[in-house]
């Protein structure tokens, strides 16, 4: 089998949609999804991108995509690559293509002169802790995500 990682294209939309629903589910939120093809044609591949997506093929075939943008590190005085998503076929997991996206952003990241890469996993996935360790990765743990969505958000943009 031989594995190849790509930028993705605007046409690989309708994939990357169907493995967000793949990921969705594998993640226990299989309700969870409001994006449209149409959101990553505009999203991904219009005028004003912030993120970017690669496509994992095996034999010529999508089997895995990846997500992810850069930020900015304010004590390293340098940008950083988060991977915001990260996702391979459960018939494609264990030969090497979850690795090979990951060698790929990690390869893009030293090119890009970012001083990190890093990305999050539920408390519940070990299979996934235990494949980011297998790679060097280590966790965060003195660290807590906040995230305000929805009506709050709104709200709090609002405020006077």
């Amino acid at each position: 089998m031989t594995i190849h990682i790509r930028p993705a294209t605007i046409s690989d939309a309708a994939t990357i949609l169907d493995f967000i629903n793949q990921l969705a589910i594998y993640e226990k939120e299989p309700n969870a999804v409001a994006n449209t093809v149409e959101a990553i044609e505009r999203k991904l591949f219009g005028d004003d991108v912030h993120a970017h997506a690669v496509i994992c093929e095996a034999d010529n075939q999508p089997v895995g995509f990846a997500v992810y943008f850069f930020n900015y590190s304010t004590w390293l005085g340098q940008y950083g690559l988060y991977l915001e998503d990260l996702y391979v076929s459960e018939a494609h997991r264990g030969l090497g293509a979850g690795k090979a996206l990951m060698k790929y952003l990690a390869q893009l990241a030293v090119s890009k002169d970012c001083g990190r890469f890093e990305w999050t996993v539920l408390d519940w996935n070990q299979p996934s802790i235990d494949f980011y360790q297998s790679i060097g990765a280590e966790p965060q743990d003195e660290w807590i995500i906040y995230r305000m969505t929805g009506q709050a958000l709104l709200d709090f943009a609002e405020q006077a």
